[in-house]
């Protein structure tokens, strides 16, 4: 073999080599970027009814629960004393206002509320007018909040959900998740709860009964940036709805609280209007905690409305009065049991109707 020839085998050989080399980084690479990131996981919702046009937040197509059969251990804690105390009585004295007062401190109306409707108590002729003055004078509470209906302007409306360990919060989404499925809205649910494995499987579970999407990311990962996925996803589906879970924190953490001011920073990169919606579930069992909590997390983020979780399980579901005048943050829904069709709209009326009725 000539030289020349040794010399052309041998540089063809260091071609081979290198080109096979520079395969080998090509395919590395991307699996190294990809590796950095949590990787995203959609499951595909189960087929939903026709879509509609995006406008006014959806109404459920069925019934109505009955918000007086969810209010009634509530009634019977408040309307019930009063109709015991009032009983048989010709006037109205001290003595007796005094014990309107203690019943009105009782139902965990907070210190405010409970001062503000023992004034309205006070403008009754009789005893028997008691109860109507109290009704009227929650009515005047309730109507001074902003309205608490919503337009949906833009594709997709973007709701983020927050709220305490056991708040209620994932069935909250499942329930709302179905809302808007039965009306014709596609939906994408982000799990942005990545701490917790167990979360994740749980709002599965909803959004396959809900018939939504779920974006869900690997359990410890970055929940803004399974926010930030779920809202790309949606644009590129041209999903209507993407409600966003997260982690449930006590609204002391301020670690935690802080994590949810940057999830509305990075949500906000992809759409900038977003989010559309901030909802803060609460339990109504914790009555003036309920409170305290709702003007903690509206420190951290712009909460725009509130869930009232587990109404039909507590005698303490006049702390929506107090949650109306000492934060100024309109109800938008109750929840009255556990299943898809358990969430009520808010309607002050009604609620003030069934909470201050006589006992059957």
């Amino acid at each position: 073999m000539s030289l020349e020839t040794l010399h052309l085998v041998l540089f063809l050989w260091l071609g081979v080599c290198l080109t096979a080399l520079v395969a080998s980084f090509a395919l590395a690479f991307p699996r190294a970027v990809r590796a950095s990131h949590a990787p995203l996981s959609v499951e595909p919702r189960t087929p939903g009814p026709r879509r509609v046009p995006v406008g006014v937040v959806p109404a459920p197509t069925r019934p109505a629960p009955d918000i007086r059969v969810g209010l009634r251990k509530s009634r019977v804690a408040l309307v019930g004393r009063l109709e015991r105390l009032l009983r048989g009585r010709e006037q109205l004295d001290e003595e007796t206002f005094a014990e309107i007062e203690s019943i009105l401190f009782s139902a965990d109306l907070g210190v405010r509320t409970a001062d503000d409707l023992l004034a309205g108590a006070r403008e009754a002729a009789s005893p028997e007018e008691v109860r109507s003055a109290l009704e009227a004078r929650a009515l005047e509470l309730l109507r001074a909040l902003p309205p608490a209906e919503v337009e949906m302007v833009a594709r997709p409306h973007v709701i983020l959900v927050v709220g305490v360990n056991g708040s209620g919060k994932t069935t909250s989404i499942g329930k709302l998740a179905a809302r808007f499925a039965e009306n014709g809205k596609s939906v994408l649910i982000a799990a942005g709860d990545t701490f917790r494995a167990a979360a994740i499987e749980q709002l599965g579970v909803w959004a396959r009964r809900a018939g939504a999407e779920l974006v869900k990311g690997s359990p410890g990962g970055d929940p803004a940036a399974v926010a930030y996925d779920a809202l790309k996803a949606a644009r590129a589906r041209g999903s209507d709805v993407v409600i966003v879970d997260t982690a449930g924190r006590l609204q002391t953490d301020a670690g935690l609280m802080g994590e949810l001011a940057k999830i509305s920073r990075v949500v906000r990169k992809e759409i900038p209007e977003a989010p559309h919606e901030v909802l803060l579930t609460l339990d109504a069992n914790t009555g003036q905690n309920a409170i305290r909590q709702a003007e903690e997390f509206a420190r951290a983020v712009p909460v725009s409305g509130i869930i009232l979780c587990k109404l039909d399980g507590t005698a303490k579901g006049g702390v929506v009065l107090g949650i109306a005048q000492e934060v100024g943050v309109p109800v938008r829904y109750v929840g009255i049991g556990e299943g898809l069709e358990d969430l009520c709209d808010f309607e002050p009326e009604a609620f003030v109707k069934a909470l201050f009725s006589p006992l059957d």
